[in-house]
């Protein structure tokens, strides 16, 4: 609304949170280059996953996050927590969790990145789409577009767009927990996308690669992979 209305010319939000669909004449003018684009664990006992005693509670609102966790380690207990970066620390330390999962690039940028206790791997945890990117948004046809130039970052608009991509596929507002993560190597860009039902009971994974100047390209074929795979078990 403050950008339509002239109040604001600019808005910086983290990409995974923006909608696949923008609002009607405005434009995402700049992504920035990405940080690091990992989910990490942070817990009482400052020990990886693998360590983590049994029943150990583990707290996270995202059902993706859900869903690789008690695909990971089943014996643990999956906890509903709220809040900002600081106040899920503080829980995770609390009397009512003994840890929690959060996005590596909120501790970084916050000068909290001690507090990790494991940087989980992107092909388990498969981040969410656009994560650790921030994009600047601006008015479709404002002049300011020009100026954001300089903090584009060309390989990180390719693999956003392919990660995108394929959550615009599923419907852009995908309801059962997903992840989509794009890398580079070479000319390629490399997309590995998870899916599960909304009960965690069926799992999918597919890694595809195509064109880096095509990432569209590649979301559609990932896409076709999942239903390859059978997703359409999750409603794909």
């Amino acid at each position: 609304r403050l950008l339509l209305s002239g109040e604001a010319d600019l808005a910086v939000h983290s990409l995974k949170d923006l909608p696949t669909q923008l609002t009607p004449g405005l434009t995402i003018g700049a992504v920035c280059r990405r940080a690091d684009p990992r989910d990490v664990l942070v817990n009482r006992w400052g020990c990886t996953l693998d360590k983590l005693p049994p029943g150990a509670r583990i707290g996270t609102s995202s059902p993706r996050r859900e869903a690789q966790l008690k695909e990971a380690r089943p014996d643990l207990e999956v906890l509903p927590i709220r809040g900002n970066v600081e106040t899920r620390l503080a829980k995770a330390h609390g009397q009512d969790y003994d840890g929690a999962l959060l996005a590596g690039a909120g501790l970084a940028r916050l000068g909290l990145s001690e507090q990790v206790a494991e940087f989980l791997p992107v092909e388990q945890f498969v981040p969410a789409p656009g994560q650790g990117a921030l994009a600047v948004q601006a008015r479709a046809e404002d002049s300011l577009l020009e100026m954001l130039a300089c903090l584009e970052d060309v390989p990180t608009r390719q693999v956003v767009t392919a990660e995108r991509s394929f959550l615009e596929f599923l419907g852009g507002g995908c309801q059962v927990p997903m992840g989509a993560y794009g890398h580079l190597e070479g000319v390629q860009l490399v997309l590995t996308a998870f899916l599960a039902s909304s009960d965690g009971a069926n799992i999918f994974r597919a890694t595809v690669s195509g064109r880096r100047d095509d990432p569209q390209g590649v979301a559609d074929q990932c896409h076709k992979a999942m239903a390859d795979a059978g997703a359409v078990l999750v409603g794909l």
